[in-house]
C-alpha cells in the first residue's frame, strides 16, 4: 500500500462509526477486565487503579486522568487528532459506565477474560489510530513517536504498560497481575504486528 493511499482522508460518517464502534470494543474489553477484577496498562490501567483504590467510577477516573493529555496531542498531532480524541476518550468514559446495564457476565474465568479483552482493546484501538484518534494518555505519545521517529508503537506502549502493571500489585494479588500482563500481552500484540510504519500513519 502506498503512502498516499495510506494516509487518504476519511468521510466524516466514516470517522463517526469508527469512534463509535472502536470505542465500543474498548469498552467491551473494560467490562472484561473489571467483572474478572484485572487491569491493563496505559491510561486505562491507571484508570482502573484509581477505580480499585479509590472506589470512584472508573469511567470518571479515566476522563479526568486524560485531561493534561490534550495540550500535548493539539501540539504534537494537531487540532483533527485531538478533537477526535476527545471524543473517543469521552465515548468510552460513558460506554463502561452503560454497558452494565446491557451485559451480565457470570461464571467468566479470568484467564479468557484477560486474552479476549486484550485482543478486543486492540483492534478497537487499531480502528482508532487508522481514523487519526486514540485514547489519549500515553497512547499519543507512542503514535507520536511512531510515525516522527519509525519506533513501533506497540512496543512503546507495552514497555510503559510493565511499569504501569507493576504498580498493579498495591490493588491485585499476583495472580491477577499476570492474568492482568497476559491480557496487555495479548492487546500490544495486535497492534504491534498489524499497526506498523509505512502502512498507517497516525498524522
Amino acid at each position: 500500500m502506498t503512502t498516499a493511499a495510506a494516509t487518504a482522508s476519511h468521510a466524516w460518517f466514516e470517522d463517526l462509526q469508527a469512534l463509535l464502534i472502536g470505542g465500543l470494543f474498548v469498552a467491551v474489553s473494560v467490562l472484561l477486565l473489571r467483572e474478572a477484577g484485572l487491569l491493563t496498562g496505559g491510561t486505562a490501567g491507571l484508570a482502573f487503579l484509581g477505580h480499585y483504590l479509590s472506589g470512584q467510577p472508573f469511567g470518571a477516573v479515566f476522563f479526568a486522568l486524560n485531561l493534561p493529555c490534550y495540550l500535548f496531542a493539539w501540539r504534537a498531532m494537531g487540532p483533527v487528532f485531538t478533537v477526535k480524541t476527545f471524543a473517543a476518550v469521552s465515548l468510552l468514559s460513558v460506554y463502561s459506565e452503560w454497558l452494565p446495564r446491557f451485559i451480565r457476565l457470570d461464571g467468566l474465568d479470568p484467564a479468557f477474560a484477560a486474552v479476549l479483552a486484550g485482543l478486543l482493546a486492540g483492534t478497537g484501538l487499531l480502528i482508532l489510530v487508522r481514523h487519526r484518534a486514540s485514547l489519549g494518555g500515553i497512547g499519543v505519545l507512542a503514535l507520536y513517536l511512531q510515525d516522527k521517529r519509525g519506533w513501533r508503537a506497540g512496543q512503546l506502549q507495552m514497555a510503559a504498560d510493565g511499569l504501569i502493571l507493576c504498580g498493579a500489585l498495591l490493588a491485585l494479588d499476583g495472580r491477577r497481575v499476570l492474568l492482568s500482563v497476559l491480557g496487555a500481552a495479548a492487546m500490544n500484540l495486535v497492534i504491534a504486528v498489524n499497526h506498523r510504519p509505512g502502512r498507517y500513519t497516525a498524522i
